[in-house]
């Protein structure tokens, strides 16, 4: 039986912060260097694998898009399920040290690997890392911090995780300007360094090999058989939901973003700014550029640099299950804000809102599964809070790649209304390079291409997938809510 969880403490926030040591730190530095590296890929990602030929991109489609991501999920999510108990076991170092070692392959590969199935090897490669990683690097967390202080120290690992993810799409943005080779060794190089992080800290005493005789055998058995405690499959379960809706933010947002927002306006505030870069902004700006997605997605790493601690710090005056409730509403309706226009500022806000939602409900999960786990068991526990991750994003990236294959994709809804309404050859249409399809329609229609936009946009509603995946996250909502009273009720019988 998991021991009970210590009372959160109301003590200053300050006080709180000053009570972690420097094992903490250390751990939590480290995973901002892997964060760094990590979503300076991620962000940019989608759009890569789209991208033309002639652009320097493989063009997958959005099928492709999915099926890679639906794996990825699976490997990087469900993995550290069994590598949590590893970590427990062998100890935290030795396990962030092979992590680190596949994050550098799966770097490597995906810069030079534009076949699909290459492609495909590298992004597992970094899946596995980053499944190794996690239940390591957070399982250290757990194993050294105080259980009256988690709400704030979970809060601050939070924070600081998303300094990381704040920087990656910067320089990612920079880099894949000149080539996008260059992101890829970036992002291994900064992985990298947590090789000399490693030096910089001891094991800590019940995480040391020699205290658990387990063979490997025995971590598998006690790995699956914990999962399927009652309480934990059942939480798992509803709050996939949650996980559903918001990968949607970082598989299907950015490809959104290229194909229906006008985010040009941006190129001109910087440029009307002066603020460094304003030369290029003007350039961007004269051709009428989309503005970088990866850096209005920043938005959301950047707000929850500013405003976790607070939002951590007033989450504990509530329990984490209740705190995720609020959360996954906010951000439901941060998601469904984004498909009712084009507008970049209305984007924008839903992206900030679906942020505070994100906020209040994403830490807390670590910090309600750490409070089940036994003492010696926390990597373990860490490796369970990647499940709902792995069930939702796994369904998430072959349902979102679906949705936005089909009714989505502008390309694609420009070279059907070329076969379905002008009459062009199935055959014609599709000859046409993906660059030029767009232009093509314009010249057709007698229209220009922000018109032609629009008139798909108005045309074929692809803004309408955004209210399915809210309504996802709605339904783990309601799942949740009633889990919670369920629990209520028998923790106080």
């Amino acid at each position: 039986m998991a021991h009970a969880p210590a009372a959160p403490s109301n003590a200053p926030l300050l006080t709180q912060i000053k009570s972690f040591d420097r094992t903490f730190w250390i751990a939590n530095f480290m995973e901002v260097l892997e964060r760094f590296a990590y979503y300076g890929v991620r962000t940019v990602l989608p759009t890569y694998m789209v991208l033309s030929l002639a652009e320097g991109g493989p063009e997958f489609n959005h099928l492709d898009k999915g099926f890679i991501y639906a794996w990825w999920a699976l490997v990087q999510s469900l993995l550290p399920m069994f590598t949590g108990g590893f970590a427990d076991r062998y100890g935290y170092k030795n396990t962030i040290t092979i992590a680190i070692i596949l994050k550098i392959i799966g770097y490597l590969l995906m810069a030079h690997m534009m076949s699909f199935w290459g492609f495909f090897i590298g992004c597992m490669f970094l899946a596995a890392g980053t499944a190794v990683f996690k239940p390591g690097v957070q399982g250290l967390l757990a194993n050294v911090m105080k259980k009256e202080y988690a709400s704030v120290g979970w809060g601050l690992f939070y924070q600081l995780v998303n300094i990381g993810g704040f920087l990656g799409p910067i320089l990612a943005g920079y880099l894949r300007l000149m080539d996008w080779k260059y992101v890829f060794y970036a992002c291994a190089a900064i992985v990298s360094l947590n090789f000399l992080t490693l030096l910089a800290f001891e094991e800590p005493s019940h995480a040391e090999g020699n205290k658990d005789e387990r063979n490997p055998i025995e971590i598998l058995v006690q790995s699956v058989s914990g999962l399927f405690r009652p309480r934990i499959i059942t939480f798992i379960l509803l709050f996939s939901g949650f996980w559903f809706m918001f990968n949607q933010i970082f598989d299907i947002l950015p490809n959104f973003l290229d194909d229906w927002v006008d985010s040009s306006v941006l190129w001109r505030i910087w440029a009307d700014l002066g603020i460094p870069g304003s030369t290029l902004a003007t350039e961007m700006a004269a051709k009428g550029a989309p503005f970088n997605q990866e850096w209005l997605i920043n938005l959301n790493p950047g707000l929850i640099i500013f405003l976790m601690l607070p939002i951590a710090w007033l989450t504990n005056f509530t329990t984490p299950l209740r705190s995720i409730l609020i959360g996954v509403f906010i951000a439901s309706a941060g998601t469904l804000f984004i498909g009712f226009s084009t507008s970049v500022w209305l984007c924008i806000g839903a992206v900030l809102v679906f942020s505070v939602g994100e906020m209040c409900s994403s830490p807390k999960k670590m910090e309600y599964l750490a409070s089940l786990a036994k003492p010696g068991e926390e990597g373990l526990y860490m490796g369970y809070a990647n499940v709902p991750l792995a069930i939702g994003w796994g369904l998430g990236s072959m349902a979102g790649g679906y949705f936005y294959e089909n009714f989505g994709d502008r390309t694609n809804l420009a070279r059907n209304h070329l076969v379905n309404e002008l009459d062009v050859p199935r055959l014609v249409a599709n000859a046409v390079p993906k660059d030029d399809v767009l232009g093509v329609l314009a010249g057709l229609m007698q229209r220009s291409e922000a018109e032609t936009v629009q008139f798909l946009w108005q045309t074929y509603h692809p803004g309408q997938m955004w209210i399915i995946f809210s309504g996802i996250g709605l339904l783990s909502l309601v799942g949740l809510a009633v889990y919670d009273m369920v629990l209520r009720r028998v923790d106080a019988s």
